[in-house]
């Protein structure tokens, strides 16, 4: 799930390079580049476009994951095509007007993230175009959330994965000092906080661990309606310099393993640990065992998945086959949409915390261990009660 990988598969697949990362070496726009690369040209096909963060869709994480979803439905419709558009603020209302410039050239639209939620008022006014958000639900213009006939809305509950990876940090850990770096405070980064302290005490409890969360104030974050959180937020998803700020400062407190959620910010928290030592990883959202190399070792510990893109693919099936409805739609472990990776050679737990892990997803998974969420009403440290 890699930058590599997808340079790969576009250049093997549909025989064009795509990244700046690999195969191409022209200096056209992201946007311009890679729909020339996908066959944007093409006649007859599903025009797609896909709308993202700062961090654009070779982040290695989230957005890459949904766009992987979009490929793969490609390889199996290849008149269809795909443009990637970078809305580069990161702003709310300026992630909505992007997806309005360009509405009327596509035939789906995939929305990245919950600072699109506000497109309901365009799907509404274009009910010939399907939509594919993700990390929301949609709102209309007074805010208020809606569900509408053409717009697909995933969201996914961060907490479960989240949880999984702080019942493994807990176990992992020599120091007993392990942190949670997010992005921005939005719903879904809080969940995984949220979700990463309540399985770290939850492993307190009923693990034998004694691990501490450690929070550094000046990272605070606060979420949608003006609430401290806490945690530690870089404060964008795009901003690799600061990641590896926060990453070194929670280093210097002692914390030997880090959770990163925080998007394109998290490369710098992946740099801050490859420059120290005994200091593992635990990926976000797509298996980021690649991003771990550093030299011969690896960093990542394993990754804690959001599973996004087959069921971007699945949603893209359902427009060909004429079944796609709109649903505000919640997924996780009982759909598989969310999990850890445990595979041998993408991950380095310990044979005890994998079936330790593979025990507390079974009672996620029916519902007996709720963690926590950002509106959840349950707080994290009710799961070290």
């Amino acid at each position: 799930m890699k930058k590599r990988v997808i340079g790969l598969l576009l250049c093997g697949v549909m025989a064009f390079s795509m990244l700046a990362t690999g195969c191409s070496s022209n200096n056209a726009p992201e946007e311009e580049q890679q729909q020339n690369d996908t066959n944007a040209e093409s006649e007859g096909g599903l025009k797609i476009a896909i709308v993202s963060s700062p961090s654009g869709v070779d982040d290695g994480s989230f957005n890459q994951n949904n766009y992987e979803g979009i490929l793969r439905f490609i390889e199996n419709h290849p008149d269809a095509s795909v443009t990637p558009v970078k809305e580069e603020s990161g702003d709310t209302a300026a992630a909505v007007q992007a997806v309005a410039d360009i509405v009327a050239d596509y035939n789906v639209i995939v929305c990245c993230g919950f600072q699109f939620a506000s497109i309901g008022s365009i799907a509404q006014d274009n009910p010939n175009v399907d939509f594919i958000l993700v990390d929301s639900n949609p709102t209309d213009a007074e805010g208020n959330e809606i569900e509408a006939a053409n717009v697909y809305a995933m969201t996914f509950a961060e907490q479960e994965s989240g949880f999984y990876a702080g019942v493994a940090a807990a176990l992992e850990t020599k120091t007993n000092k392990v942190a949670v770096v997010n992005g921005i405070a939005y719903p879904s980064n809080v969940n995984y906080q949220y979700g990463f302290e309540s399985g770290v005490n939850y492993a307190n409890k009923n693990l034998s661990t004694s691990a501490e969360i450690v929070e550094i104030a000046s990272y605070a974050g606060t979420d949608m309606t003006g609430a401290n959180v806490g945690g530690n937020y870089v404060g964008t998803f795009a901003d690799e310099a600061t990641g590896k700020v926060v990453g070194n400062a929670l280093i210097n407190e002692g914390c030997d393993i880090l959770f990163v959620a925080a998007g394109g910010s998290g490369n710098g928290v992946f740099t801050a640990a490859k420059e120290a030592t005994d200091v593992k990883v635990i990926g976000c959202d797509v298996d980021q065992y690649d991003d771990g190399t550093n030299g011969n070792s690896n960093i990542v510990l394993t990754s804690v998945l959001k599973v996004m893109d087959k069921n971007v693919e699945k949603q893209l099936n359902a427009v060909i086959d004429g079944t796609f409805g709109g649903k505000n739609d919640l997924l996780g472990a009982d759909t598989d949409s969310t999990g850890y990776v445990k595979e041998e050679g993408r991950q380095q737990l310990s044979a005890e915390t994998i079936t330790k892990l593979d025990e507390v997803y079974e009672l996620v998974k029916s519902g007996t261990v709720v963690p926590a969420s950002n509106f959840n009403g349950i707080l994290p440290e009710d799961l070290g009660k």
